[in-house]
């Protein structure tokens, strides 16, 4: 799709490499899996716990301009839906070539109803998608 990829968290290199080896979900992973053991990264993206030395869990969806498309942090022992993720990178990258539509809590995908945000909108989301 498109997307670059890369894994970053406070553990140590050798920390990714039991999580790969040992997680089966894990096991066909080929992107990259950083290592912030400084906590510089995640204090940089405001996901650092400075109480524990440990980052929250931050996924960050990044356009190539640089911009923050996106952001969740979850407490340490929450997983993330990477069904939900994948939502929102397909909705990003439709909406970044279809600027003046919006995606739907429940858009999933190219060719599912979008709206085109006005006033008139506000307070009739619901009627309008289903319409």
């Amino acid at each position: 799709m498109g997307a670059e990829i890369i894994t970053v968290s406070t553990d140590t290199k050798f920390v990714h490499l039991a999580w790969q080896r040992d997680e089966i979900s894990l096991k066909n992973v080929k992107y990259p899996m950083g290592s912030d053991t400084t906590g510089r990264l995640a204090r940089m993206f405001g996901v650092y716990d400075e109480q524990t030395g440990l980052s929250l869990r931050g996924t960050f969806i990044i356009s190539p301009e640089g911009t923050l498309l996106n952001a969740e942090v979850n407490y340490y022992n929450m997983g993330r839906n990477v069904d939900e993720l994948l939502r929102k990178f397909k909705a990003n990258t439709y909406l970044s070539k279809h600027t003046a539509e919006g995606c739907p809590a429940k858009w999933a995908d190219k060719g599912d109803k979008t709206l085109k945000p006005s006033a008139k909108l506000v307070g009739k989301v619901h009627e309008a998608l289903n319409k």
